[in-house]
């Protein structure tokens, strides 16, 4: 454990995949250094997903620099599998994370940066902030406006059909966690509902019997960069459904909705002037970023890193596993190793 003004080369902020790939990188630069994580365990973030959710990458591109993700190329490993990987990466290089340990705040001293924990003071020569895109779950302001007959839970908690009464249940948000979600609640006797808030690109799991990566890898787009002209555009389309058809979902009869944007007693208020009633909603909206415990000029009014690359404006402060960090894979649990390896060559 951290004790106080303990001294650091450098101070890795988040245990997740990311904060495991740029510690990879440190011990085979001899650095001394530790890797800071809230959880309670290594894997805990994807062990704390609902029960059913599986990769759509593979397992041939999910895989940390170093070691190879242990099961056959096409398989889709599951949240237990992923999380088993962690463990096993950490312990396979003896990477110093501390679970259980949190970051409380982030400043600049005279001869680098001081950290605030809940177990003591660390000073470090530099740090990589690791966090993530996944930290507090978002859920509309208009959901406090639902009747308190109406059950909600935000798809971080939501863990199996069995935790949603029966009834009508509507799925708010229309990324892969809202059309899996949805997908999973109405093979049972539900009427299930989905509401879309914008234009989405369906893309198959597999494509000519090969999967989707694989083309993907092949074509360059997973290593188009961010700044680039095509990466400017890839970041103005539609979001990305892999794996889950539209014509699938509808099959299984579930509503597609326009976005929702209020609510009333046990109705929820559509942008196309509709209302319905529910007896349960899923917020699968997604996640935001907080960043407050950041005591350095590298946050931007909304609330979002300055970087470059994940090189912040501030001396010896870096970001990993950003979407869009340098390429289109960045946040992705198979690609991030090359942007933790970028990160690792412009350390001091």
């Amino acid at each position: 454990m951290a004790t106080s003004e303990e001294r650091l080369e450098v101070a890795v902020v988040g245990g997740g995949q990311a904060g495991l790939a740029i510690g990879y990188h440190l011990t085979k630069r001899g650095a001394l250094f530790a890797i800071f994580d809230a959880s309670p365990e290594i894997g805990y973030s994807w062990r704390s997903r609902w029960d059913s959710l599986a990769l759509f990458t593979s397992a041939r591109f999910s895989s940390l620099p170093g070691l190879r993700f242990p099961a056959p190329d096409d398989h889709y490993p599951s949240k237990e599998e992923v999380a088993r990987y962690l463990k096993s990466y950490a312990a396979s290089f003896g990477l110093p994370v501390r679970s259980g340990s949190e970051v409380l705040a982030l400043r600049q001293s005279d001869d680098g940066y001081l950290l605030e924990t809940n177990s003591g003071l660390v000073r470090a020569d530099q740090v990589i902030v690791a966090t993530g895109p996944f930290q507090q779950p978002a859920v509309p302001a208009f959901s406090k406006d639902l009747s308190t007959d109406v059950v909600q839970l935000h798809s971080a908690r939501y863990a199996r059909p069995a935790d949603i009464p029966s009834g009508d249940v509507l799925v708010v948000g229309g990324g892969n966690s809202g059309f899996q979600i949805a997908t999973e609640l109405a093979v049972g006797a539900r009427r299930v509902s989905l509401s879309v808030g914008r234009r989405l690109i369906h893309l198959p799991q597999r494509a000519l019997g090969t999967d989707l990566f694989w083309w993907l890898t092949r074509l360059g787009v997973m290593r188009v960069r961010s700044g680039s002209p095509l990466g400017r555009f890839f970041r103005t389309q539609p979001d990305a459904i892999v794996g889950t058809p539209l014509g699938h979902v509808r099959e299984l009869g579930v509503r597609i909705l326009p976005r929702a944007i209020g609510a009333r007693g046990d109705a929820v208020v559509f942008a196309d002037g509709g209302t319905r009633e529910f007896h349960a909603v899923v917020w699968a909206t997604g996640y935001r970023s907080d960043y407050r415990w950041i005591h350095v000029p590298v946050i931007d009014a909304a609330g979002r890193p300055i970087h470059h690359g994940g090189i912040s404006p501030a001396r010896g402060l870096f970001f990993l596993g950003l979407p869009w960090q340098r390429t289109a894979g960045s946040a992705l649990l198979g690609f991030v190793g090359s942007d933790a390896q970028y990160v690792a060559e412009h350390l001091s």
